[in-house]
């Protein structure tokens, strides 16, 4: 079955490199507002979002990449970057204790708040890659994170440049299971 969610699933790729070109004001406010709409644990809300436009910081967290990261263009070739941050001990923590098998929730409910960006982004015909392989001290330093906050993922968001192929997936018969493993 089709529709237009199942169309941008689909059609979503992981973007490298963008055009020259800058992202509508309206555009962006709405990408930004798929994250408020994102769901969290106990509603949370337990992100922030830095969006970077300025080269000079775009660089240094650029800088922050691991060698050889292939996101590396693509996080001073994008017009903007989009970096996901977690507030610690929120997500998971109940009575400021953790509530979960996890040390901290803050992952996944980041995880699904990118995915909202990138969705969203799609919607709008801009792209996205997330970005994790990264020093994370060097990039929450990078942007003056107070205590307490941490940088999970960047996601360099713009207009495509390529049109990738999509990679191959496994089949729904293959992970599914049903009532057991």
């Amino acid at each position: 079955m089709e529709n237009e969610l199942m169309k941008i699933l689909k059609t979503r790729r992981s973007i490298r490199r963008f055009k020259d070109q800058a992202i509508e004001a309206e555009k962006m406010a709405a990408v930004l507002d798929a994250v408020r709409w994102s769901p969290s644990w106990a509603n949370t809300q337990c992100w922030e979002v830095v969006v970077v436009s300025d080269m000079a910081v775009k660089e240094k967290l650029q800088a922050t990449l691991v060698a050889k990261n292939p996101a590396t263009k693509a996080m001073v070739g994008a017009p903007a970057v989009l970096v996901m941050c977690g507030k610690e001990k929120a997500a998971g923590w109940y009575d400021g204790k953790q509530a979960t098998r996890f040390p901290d929730w803050l992952m996944f409910d980041l995880g699904i708040a990118s995915q909202s960006i990138c969705l969203a982004a799609q919607s709008f015909g801009l792209g996205t890659v997330i970005v994790g392989l990264f020093d994370h001290a060097k990039a929450d330093a990078a942007l003056g994170l107070p205590p307490g906050y941490q940088v999970v993922a960047m996601i360099p968001i713009g207009y495509p440049d390529n049109d990738p192929s999509p990679p191959k997936r496994r089949e729904t018969a293959e992970f599914t299971h049903h009532e057991k493993f």
